[in-house]
């Protein structure tokens, strides 16, 4: 269901470097061409090579962002929380690209914001401190994308997968014990997030089981040894 909603309900306002400077003026022409949309869980949000017509910024839930691979294996490019925008990038890029480069996907049931295209264009064209804003995020996530291909792709199963376990803890906490991360993947996910096969992502969680580093309990993971997951990640 897709219905016009008042920007302060949920928590664009939320988002400072997105909210905060934009004028008066601005923020009720956002709000009156945004829209709040649902999504299931495991529905898909946009397609890789969809056209790009909105930018999206995550409410509610977890959404993934991932690329088909060869033989219809994915890699997971990203996960993400809430107030986190995407979809962006592909708007930027139109007429240079074809479509959106990536899949999103609901990995739980999510509230998305969509704001078309052309309302992200006439604002960034209107707000220097707005285009700043996107140049900066663009910049991180530019620079967070070569340091995890270097990861994935020079690392060994172990150091991938340590790394990987630390990005869920960081990016979606802990659960009120203090040590299990807060999402629950299958291990195939875990799998494609951590450039591996599926296999190896259970042989390799069940040894971080055995020596004490992690304790596994269907998809919940509880992190023993914090500080040997650094480590393993380090040395890669």
């Amino acid at each position: 269901m897709v219905r016009k909603q008042a920007i302060e309900v949920i928590g664009i306002n939320e988002i400072p470097e997105f909210w905060n400077v934009l004028t008066e003026d601005q923020k009720a022409y956002l709000q009156a061409n945004i829209t709040l949309q649902h999504y299931k869980k495991n529905e898909l949000i946009h397609k890789e090579g969809g056209e790009p017509t909105h930018m999206m910024i995550l409410v509610r839930g977890k959404v993934k962002i991932y690329k088909s691979g060869v033989g219809g294996r994915s890699q997971i490019m990203r996960m993400l929380k809430p107030y986190e925008y995407f979809g962006y990038r592909a708007i930027f890029a139109h007429g240079n690209f074809h479509g959106y480069n990536t899949n999103a996907r609901a990995f739980e049931s999510c509230s998305i914001y969509k704001i078309p295209a052309t309302v992200i264009t006439d604002l960034l064209q209107q707000n220097a401190k707005l285009a700043f804003s996107f140049v900066q995020r663009l910049a991180a996530d530019l620079g967070a994308s070569d340091a995890r291909m270097v990861n994935l792709t020079q690392k060994h199963i172990r150091g991938r997968l340590a790394e990987t376990l630390l990005f869920l803890k960081e990016s979606y906490g802990l659960e009120a014990d203090g040590a299990t991360i807060n999402i629950y993947l299958a291990r195939e996910d875990i799998a494609n997030l951590s450039n591996m096969n599926t296999s190896n992502a259970i042989r390799t969680l069940s040894t971080f089981a055995t020596e004490g580093i992690i304790a596994v309990d269907g998809r919940k993971i509880k992190i023993i040894d914090e500080e040997r997951l650094h480590k393993i990640s380090r040395l890669g």
